[in-house]
């Protein structure tokens, strides 16, 4: 089995927006739950950059969530939100403030899309401004969300 069925594609719908899509090889119901469960999360946040030591999630409307990881080079990155609207295995929308830059907030809205077999996820980032999008975009978030990704997939499958 692959390790990764594909690679999400980053676009940039608008001046505050950035669209993040990409196919799981897993159907929409073990996606959503390694995407919502706090020791799946563990498993795929980081990536290949460090180890996460905090997924919490309340996952309920106004419900929070709060992920730390230690990246390679012991220091810390930790991002937490608040949800805003949850449609079991269609969408879920929530805020999103990377710790490190408090000021750096957006919305984002991840749709997951039925495809049989398989999950097409839109993860649409919407932030308040030009420069803060600029800034998301060329933090070097890309690679480490490939990673997540390709680490979500395999934990997804895992539970079939």
């Amino acid at each position: 089995m692959p390790s990764s069925s594909g690679t999400a594609t980053v676009t940039l719908p608008s001046d505050t927006q950035i669209l993040i899509v990409r196919e799981f090889d897993a159907p929409v119901p073990l996606v959503w739950k390694a995407w919502t469960t706090p020791e799946l999360v563990r498993r795929w946040w980081a990536g290949e950059r460090g180890e996460v030591t905090l997924a919490e999630i309340d996952f309920r409307v106004g419900g929070g969530w709060r992920y730390v990881m230690v990246a390679h080079g012991d220091f810390e990155v930790a991002f937490n939100g608040v949800y805003q609207e949850i449609a079991e295995h269609e969408r879920i929308v929530n805020t999103e403030i990377f710790e490190g830059m408090a000021d750096a907030r957006s919305l984002v809205t991840n749709s997951f899309v039925d495809l049989g077999d398989r999950t097409r996820m839109e993860m649409l980032i919407d932030h308040d401004s030009k420069e803060a999008r600029d800034g998301h975009i060329n933090s070097g978030m890309e690679g480490g969300m490939q990673e997540s990704m390709d680490r979500l997939e395999q934990v997804a499958r895992s539970l079939a």
